[in-house]
């Protein structure tokens, strides 16, 4: 996915106020209609800046969202670890094409994985352990136990699957190369020099107000705090919280605006890996950060979900747009998407915001798709319908109708509102034909019998 960046003028700040009034309009009436507490927009064109917000931040409260206020990101956070990593490479500190074994001994039995496809999640690690589990140990033991051959999902560097493990370890390489915790070292590295107050899950002496997670009722329409479930040593694939405002700061690092960042970090973060094929989740994917295609520009970005949270970042570096949103409660991933549409109906400004479902080629059954996946400790069942169809189920759930296509994707059918959702791709084994893997919102899973 290549594409060069041109220079981007400065934002000028001062958008007319019939689209602030419109735009504004449309984040109050989406958040009301989505069951959403409170949201923040962010819409940096290169030439204008534009912040609102919506809302209340915690509805015990009764706090307000403000464009100061920071949401849990999630997911999110691993850009930021991503760019550290990327940092200390381009001071020479280390080389992402080297074993990450050579900075972690935790991974001497995968001499075959390099910090690049940590980065990349094409490691062929497991996503890890539920937070519960994760918060009983130790990130050293953690990841001992965890990265061993035998749990391997496929080759280093041939496929795609999302990891937390990965970022664990990444994190790990900061604190091994820093001496510092990772915490410390983002802080200094990255939130400081962009001018972000720094928050993270579980810090109660955040200087800056800090917005809840919300669940929603939908029977009631109520909502009530969710508890943030993050275990310590995963605070670099999910501890950050940061608001809209900040999301856009960090983004135009990638759009190569801000002196943060040396070009090339923000370069390296953008290059596509060519075994980084995350199907559902997005075009294409580098180290840090998700790539699509909307019209003929690449953009890249990342979503992230915090319990109760939904926050997204785009950013187009050819153009210089950024694009952040920031929302607390579940029902924002859909307000998200309907705001994206309404940029581009009422700014000028198309977002990649939702994975495409319907894959190549027509309907088909896949009967010997039936089987039991494992990744982890996540097992995924594939069982057969009556009609020849199939549904998919994780670790026991209720099984959701898989539609599956001649390319093998697949996507997930809601049996209450009869709408498609991005599924994932099942693969075959090249030499036996077999299907032996199915890659599903991203995670990939190793078949384990013919169920």
């Amino acid at each position: 996915m290549p594409y060069t960046v041109p220079t981007a003028p400065a934002p000028s700040a001062a958008p007319s106020p019939s689209l602030r009034q419109e735009l504004q309009d449309r984040l109050d009436t989406l958040a009301r209609r989505h069951r959403v507490p409170g949201a923040q927009l962010a819409l940096d064109t290169g030439a204008d800046l534009l912040t609102l917000h919506t809302g209340t931040a915690d509805v015990t409260t009764g706090a307000p969202v403000t464009d100061d206020t920071a949401v849990p990101l999630g997911s999110l956070t691993k850009p930021y670890t991503a760019a550290l990593v990327l940092l200390l490479a381009d001071d020479g500190d280390l080389d992402p094409d080297e074993p990450a074994a050579a900075h972690l001994p935790e991974l001497r039995q995968l001499p075959g994985v390099t910090i690049r496809h940590l980065l990349s999640h094409t490691s062929g690690l497991p996503t890890g352990p539920d937070s519960d589990t994760a918060a009983a140990t130790t990130g050293a033991r953690y990841l001992t136990a965890l990265c061993t051959p035998r749990s391997l999902l496929f080759a280093p560097g041939t496929d795609f699957s999302y990891s937390n493990a990965g970022y664990v370890a990444a994190g790990r390489l900061v604190e091994a190369v820093t001496g510092m915790p990772w915490h410390e070292a983002v802080r200094a590295l990255l939130l400081e020099p962009l001018g972000t107050v720094p928050a993270f899950l579980g810090d109660s002496g955040a200087d800056r107000p800090v917005a809840a997670g919300h669940a929603v009722n939908t029977a009631t329409g109520r909502a009530r705090p969710a508890r943030q479930n993050l275990a310590p040593l995963e605070a670099p694939a999910g501890a950050l919280l940061a608001s809209a405002r900040d999301l856009r700061e960090f983004g135009r690092l990638l759009a190569d605006r801000s002196d943060v960042l040396p070009p090339a970090v923000a370069k390296e973060m953008r290059r596509a890996e060519s075994a980084a094929r995350p199907n559902a989740l997005a075009d294409g994917w580098g180290p840090g950060l998700a790539l699509y295609r909307q019209d003929d520009r690449v953009w890249c970005g990342h979503d992230g979900n915090a319990q109760g949270t939904s926050c997204h970042l785009r950013v187009d570096p050819a153009g210089g747009v950024v694009v952040a949103f920031t929302g607390n409660a579940g029902g924002a991933t859909a307000l998200w998407r309907d705001l994206a549409e309404d940029l581009a109906r009422i700014a000028g400004v198309r977002v990649p915001a939702a994975p495409p479902t319907g894959g190549r080629g027509a309907r088909i059954a896949l009967p010997d798709a039936v089987g039991t996946y494992r990744n982890g400790d996540v097992t995924y069942r594939v069982a057969p319908g009556p009609d020849g169809s199939s549904a998919l189920s994780v670790d026991g759930d209720v099984g959701l109708p898989l539609v599956c296509y001649a390319d093998l994707s697949c996507d997930l059918l809601d049996p209450v509102t009869g709408r498609l959702e991005p599924g994932g791709h099942f693969h075959r084994d090249p030499v036996t034909g077999r299907i032996d893997r199915v890659q599903i919102s991203g995670r990939t899973a190793r078949r384990t019998d013919d169920g």
